[in-house]
């Protein structure tokens, strides 16, 4: 082959004088034609008698040795002596590591192999650079089994998803498309089938990859998966619920060159053109910064449905003989649907799983339905009750939402008129038709509601009415009312007085997430006689007018639950808006309603359980004690009140959030009503003390795992000790309550994920729910994440999911520790058979026995999260704040009173409440004593900081003197803010005390100064310091604990660290003003300081000297300093952009950059590390607050959008192309077919801010492109680069410092 050229060697033994022959292959620098390499590694060498090429690299043994054998055979017959031959295979001989040396010494050289699929019976070259065949030929025959069982998993839309992705890798195509498939449901559901099937159909040209590797800001190896460029990449159970970095992930489905990182081998670029398939049960979280993902998702939904296992057994062995039928009927789906049809694709239901703002809209759908409108402030504090509630961690803050509320709005104003009052801020007609499919007609023979005017408009065009408020109340008292129905719009909300004989029957029926369910309301409606019907307000409920000719005062507010009669007597109106009715004429009812029962009084006895609470408070929501919402708010807080008092136990927490919006559905006092609802004592005292309701094990109790299932007639608990091996031993088949509360309480309970569903489910079995109850709980908390009990989180003892630093699924911790799994694939919403029980019950005992491995596997974990709790005394799954509140301040809660706090201009230290006057009242200052904490002269005054005559800054002081310098010294202090908070003594003498261990036990841990710690703490955390890896997770929890504390000081809201004197946050004010007299004192010096930035400092012409000088004069004030770095030279530009290079010492030296100007890839590249310049350097991202398109540019240099109307025929040929609000484009040369770069403002557009004159094209598109390089226009990249250099020549000889 190409790549070497045997040699011989002839010499003479000097001992024998036997001639001697000496063969060996010598390797040839050249570009081969044979031989690949790539990353300075073997990637492929040509197999001529097989035809193929070969990445393995033992055929590079075999092939040269062969050719060896060969030659050898040749020189035998032509030479009469002792023949020695080199052989790779040999090692002695040396050969094979010259191999390796010459594949380490040669540039790269490589051809990506492999980028179609060759089936067996194809005809290939060697400049087809094909390395492996299919084991089928394409066959048009139907994929009978496949098709049976496809059909019963997808339903017809989604299964054109999935084969139109399978049919594009099988044409070839998907190379060319920026696609990428998640299969999303719940387990069981059929999406491993699928994927094994679609790892039957590429066998060989598949590889498995991790998704949450992709997405992880910190992996480096993440790309080391596509390493063979597969066309296929799988994994089965993969998780984007929590994108940290998407760049890797677009880039692979975008088919970009891209760096490929393994492990031991040096970096390549290559274009991997690999399709993604993932199975999840969790939603990929999509957010507008992500938006990348969202262009190209394809999710695909399994229908939920299975077949028998029977079937399922025989169609999956039929299917492996349809490989070639199942390819060739996936790529004539996709050639008949084409390349672009899923090219405007958007995985709604996947946006809706994971937006939170979205949920927040739908809880409150039906109050932002009934409603004319809504100010900001009303919606903003529903939305932080929301976030308070379901511990939403990331609220939006207002400013925010009040732009993203907008969407879910019709109408906008910034100031509203109502009555004559002033409201700001407003939103009116909610797009609520976009949430929910308002039903207007029914099936034949029903109710139809279809109208849009109304007869009933004419009935009662007499009767008094009036609009709506701001308030969504009358507008004025009815005695002052003088307009007439006819006189208003009735499509407004409004208010009409009908007759007293005329009633109302009220359709309210709820589907079951709580929504108004407009079908099941029109359906119960149509049971109704005939009469004139409309919608409610909402749009959801439906009424019903009758002209009732019995006393209307007698009839009962309530006729069934969620059908309410209405009735109007006094001043009672009805509240309406018309949308759709009937054509009927309001019809008199001649039947029988419910009347009026004497209204039971509630006694003590009545609130025996738990259960008769719940009943009690749901009649309340229903109204059936009183028929306002007010006074049934009001009652229910009052049966809490009683339930408080007595001995009951109780927690129906998870009831608020339902009685809150109860409470906000009142007409007139909805504020007064939710106040009401935030008095209420949702759980009783023995709750407020003991989380786990009584029943919980007690310390010394034995561990046991456990695991449950739950299916619509079947609940199964197994559980095994901890400590001893063998199956598992407790199997409960439909426990009842005491038996599940006598299990929980006999032991300390241990699951995987336990905390947020299995623990739901026991506390909710040992309320008493059914089967059913429990199947409908556990979908709830599955799909909709709602139905979770507060107490039940820590029914358990632990749970391995939530302790475990690697976060991962069950399965995959089983491949990992090579544990037994079980596939249970009987349908999950289908009642079991009593034959298929003993199966379920080995399903889950199987994971109970895996799980008890992890457990075991995972004991150092677990001991790190023990060791916050060893100290506070509070249960591991408390917060950090949680804890550290509790190991400084105990059992204090009002720890405030032995703070102190320091007038820093004095050093004098107040004990609380007492504060200096200035502080008061901005008259003087208190005189005292100067100390390591006085800083004379050092005002604060209406937000703002003073001191020598420099504003120092609120969170750190920050001074620059912009230019060049060399020589300068990088200093920086050690954990300023915890040092402040021990020299302020900010806490008192007990407790900064306290702080303080814990900042000294994280020095001593890193000193390894384990016998000091053990003495500290009481000797609480003794046990977790037997071995380095345990100390340094305390180093870590330490750290984060006194991390908190910082930012808890600083913090407006009320918490036991928080100091209302503090309002001029002295924690950090101290480290400026220090920072401003070490200014001063360089200065003194004789030296200059050029950067100062909260907490480090920089020094031109530094030496040890002032190195020494500025760590004695940090000591006196309680700072430590360290020497980070000498700059050989640094160009400062302002506080935040400098460039400089490091002098050399234990590092080489290294520039750094800090800016765009200077750190933009192609700039720092060329004029400071000289590195070579790769494609994604010439990757430019741009983002604008509307949307970015693509535009042409008409003659004349006008964009075509803002074309004149003549030119209406050119600007339709060049209309904009849709891009979004940011996105990643390349400058290309004019010639080349690029566009201008514009954003949209109001109708107009203009060019997007650094784009001006140049024309671009997207990055993926180019990323395409064999010549891309010769596309682009350097200039403006080389004008990048003059700029940087002009910017340097304003502070000195830009060429002497790039020398």
């Amino acid at each position: 082959m190409d790549f070497y050229k045997i040699r011989e060697i002839e010499s003479e033994d000097r001992k024998t004088k036997i001639p001697t022959l000496e063969i060996y292959p010598d390797f040839k620098i050249c570009r081969s034609q044979d031989l690949m390499i790539r990353g300075k590694a073997f990637y492929a060498i040509w197999d001529d008698s097989a035809g193929m090429w070969s990445t393995d690299e033992y055929d590079v043994q075999r092939l040269v040795d062969q050719d060896l054998y060969e030659y050898y055979k040749v020189a035998k017959s032509r030479f009469d002596g002792e023949i020695k031959v080199k052989y790779l295979g040999n090692f002695g001989s040396g050969m094979w590591l010259k191999f390796q040396q010459y594949v380490k010494s040669v540039s790269d050289s490589a051809v990506q192999l492999d980028e179609v699929l060759t089936f067996r019976d194809d005809i290939v070259n060697k400049t087809d650079y094909r390395s492996k065949r299919l084991p089928y030929i394409l066959d048009t025959q139907p994929p009978r089994a496949y098709d049976e069982l496809v059909s019963v998993l997808y339903s017809p839309e989604e299964r054109e998803k999935l084969e139109w992705c399978i049919g594009a890798i099988v044409a070839g195509e998907s190379r060319n498309l920026q696609k990428f498939a998640v299969l999303y449901g719940s387990a069981g559901t059929g999406k491993s089938t699928v994927l094994n099937i679609i790892q039957k159909i590429f066998e060989g040209y598949y590889s498995v990859f991790e998704a949450k590797a992709l997405t992880s800001s910190t992996n480096a190896f993440a790309t080391e998966a596509f390493r063979s460029n597969p066309l296929v990449a799988l994994q089965h159970d993969g998780d984007l619920s929590r994108i940290e970095d998407n760049t890797k992930l677009n880039s692979i489905v975008s088919h970009e060159e891209m760096v490929i990182n393994e492990k031991h081998k040096s970096t390549y670029s290559s274009r991997i053109n690999s399709f993604l398939f993932m199975g999840s049960n969790k939603a990929v979280k999509i957010t507008d910064s992500k938006s990348g993902v969202i262009r190209r998702l394809i999710d695909i939904h399994p229908s939920g449905k299975t077949v028998s296992p029977k079937a399922y057994h025989r169609l999956v062995k039929q299917i492996e003989f349809e490989t070639g039928s199942i390819a060739s009927h996936c790529r004539d789906v996709y050639l008949k649907l084409g390349r672009d049809y899923y090219a405007t694709y958007r995985p709604v239901q996947m946006i809706l799983a994971t937006d939170t703002f979205y949920n927040f809209i739908e809880m409150n759908f039906d109050y932002f339905s009934e409603v004319e409108g809504v100010s900001l402030k009303t919606a903003y504090l529903m939305y932080k009750e929301y976030c308070n509630e379901g511990l939403v961690p990331y609220p939006l803050p207002q400013y925010k939402f009040r732009e993203e509320l907008k969407t879910y709005f019709r109408g906008f104003e910034e100031r509203h008129d109502i009555s004559g009052e002033r409201i700001r801020s407003w939103y009116y007609d909610f797009v609520g038709d976009e949430f929910s499919n308002v039903v207007r007609t029914s099936s034949s023979g029903g109710l139809e509601l279809s109208e849009r005017k109304s007869i009933l408009d004419d009935v009662l065009s007499r009767c008094k009415a009036q609009y709506a408020n701001v308030h969504e109340t009358p507008s004025s008292k009815w005695d002052l009312c003088e307009t007439r129905l006819g006189e208003l719009d009735t499509t407004r909300l409004h208010y009409v007085q009908p007759p007293q004989n005329h009633i109302v029957i009220d359709f309210d029926l709820r589907d079951e997430v709580g929504n108004k369910d407009s079908k099941r309301n029109i359906q119960a409606a149509s049971n109704w006689p005939a009469t004139y019907a409309e919608f409610s307000k909402s749009g959801g409920g439906v009424h019903l007018h009758y002209i009732y000719e019995g006393d209307v005062t007698e009839l009962a507010p309530l006729h069934s639950e969620g059908i309410e009669i209405k009735t109007f007597t006094g001043n009672s109106s009805l509240r309406r808006r018309l949308s759709y009715c009937n054509n009927l004429p309001v019809a008199t009812f001649t039947g029988s309603l419910p009347k009026k029962e004497k209204r039971a009084v509630i006694t003590d006895a009545k609130l025996s359980s738990e259960k008769s609470l719940r009943d009690l408070i749901e009649r309340n929501l229903r109204k059936e004690i009183h028929p306002a919402t007010k006074p049934s708010v009001d009652f229910i807080k009052k049966i809490l009140d009683d339930a408080y008092l007595t001995d009951m136990s109780y927690d129906v927490s998870d009831m608020k959030n339902k009685i809150l919006m109860f409470a906000y559905g009142s007409t007139n006092q909805s504020a007064a009503a939710a106040a009401q609802v935030r008095k209420m004592k949702f759980t009783s005292k023995d709750h407020e003390t003991s989380s786990e309701l009584g029943v919980v094990a007690d310390s010394e109790a034995p561990i046991v795992i456990f695991d449950l299932e739950v299916y619509p007639n079947l609940f199964v608990v197994s559980g095994a000790y901890a400590d001893q091996d063998g199956p598992a031993s407790f199997n409960m088949i439909n426990p009842g309550p005491d038996e599940v509360s006598q299990f929980v309480k006999s032991y300390r309970l241990v699951g995987f994920n336990n905390r947020k569903y299995d623990n739901h489910i026991l506390f909710a079995a040992m309320l008493g729910y059914t089967n059913e109850q429990l199947f409908k709980l556990s979908q709830d908390i599955i799909e909709k994440k709602r139905g979770f009990f507060s107490n039940a989180y820590n029914l358990s003892y632990s749970d391995i999911y939530d302790f475990s630093a690697k976060k991962q699924g069950l399965k995959k911790w089983q491949i990992e520790l090579g544990l037994r799994h079980l596939e249970w694939s009987y349908p999950w919403d289908q009642p079991v058979p009593e034959d298929l029980i003993m199966k379920v019950l080995e399903y889950c005992g199987n994971d109970v026995i895996t799980t008890r491995a992890l457990w075991n596997h995972l004991k150092g974990d677990f001991s790190a999260r023990l060791i916050l709790a060893k100290l506070s005394g509070l249960s591991a799954n408390d917060t950090t704040n949680a804890h550290t509140t509790k190991i400084i301040f105990g059992d204090n809660r009002r720890p405030q009173s032995d703070f102190y706090y320091t007038d820093l201009a004095t050093g004098e230290r107040y004990a609380y409440p007492d504060a200096p006057k200035w502080h008061r009242d901005g008259n003087g200052r208190t005189s005292g004593s100067k100390d390591r904490n006085s800083f004379p002269g050092y005002t604060y005054s209406y937000g703002k900081s003073e001191y020598r005559e420099i504003i120092t800054g609120e969170g750190g002081f920050v001074d620059e003197k912009p230019g060049m310098y060399e020589n300068v010294v990088l200093l920086d202090v050690a954990s300023m803010h915890p040092t402040s908070i021990e020299e302020l003594e900010l806490f008192g003498p007990v407790y900064t005390k306290k702080f303080s261990e814990l900042k000294q036990a994280r020095v001593f841990i890193k000193h390894g100064d384990y016998d000091s710690v053990k003495k500290m703490f009481d000797g609480r955390v003794a046990e977790y310091l037997e071995d380095s890896s345990l100390a340094a997770a305390l180093s870590t929890a330490l750290k984060i604990a006194i991390n908190s504390v910082y930012g808890l000081t600083a913090a407006s809201f009320e918490h036991p660290f928080r100091d209302p004197r503090n309002v001029d946050n002295i924690v950090a004010k101290r480290g400026a003003l220090f920072m401003v007299d070490l200014k001063f004192f360089i200065e003194e010096q004789g030296y200059e300081c050029v950067h100062i930035k909260t907490d480090s400092v920089k020094i031109a012409n530094g030496d040890d000297k002032i190195i020494e000088l500025v760590m004695e004069f940090g000591a006196k004030y309680g700072y430590e300093f360290e020497h980070e770095a000498t700059y050989d030279k640094l160009c400062l530009i302002n506080k935040a952009d400098y460039v400089a290079k490091t002098i050399p010492g234990r590092k080489p030296a290294y520039w750094t950059a800090t800016g765009a100007r200077f750190s933009h890839p192609y700039v720092f590249k060329t004029l400071f590390s000289k590195e070579p310049i790769k494609f994604e350097d010439l990757c430019e991202t741009k983002s604008v607050t509307t949307a970015i398109y693509l535009s042409d540019v008409v003659p004349g240099g006008k964009l075509a959008t803002n074309a004149n109307a003549d030119d209406a025929k050119l600007r339709d040929s060049v209309k904009p192309i849709f891009v979004g609000k940011a996105g990643s484009f390349v400058p290309v040369k004019p010639e080349t077919g690029g566009k201008t770069l514009v954003r949209e403002k109001d109708g107009e557009y203009h060019a997007v801010a650094g784009t001006k004159g140049r024309v671009w094209k997207e990055s993926s598109v180019m990323a395409e492109l064999p010549d891309r390089f010769n596309e682009v226009d350097l200039g403006y990249f080389d004008g990048l680069v003059s700029d940087a250099k002009a910017l340097l020549s304003k502070y000195g000889d830009a060429e002497r410092f790039l020398d």
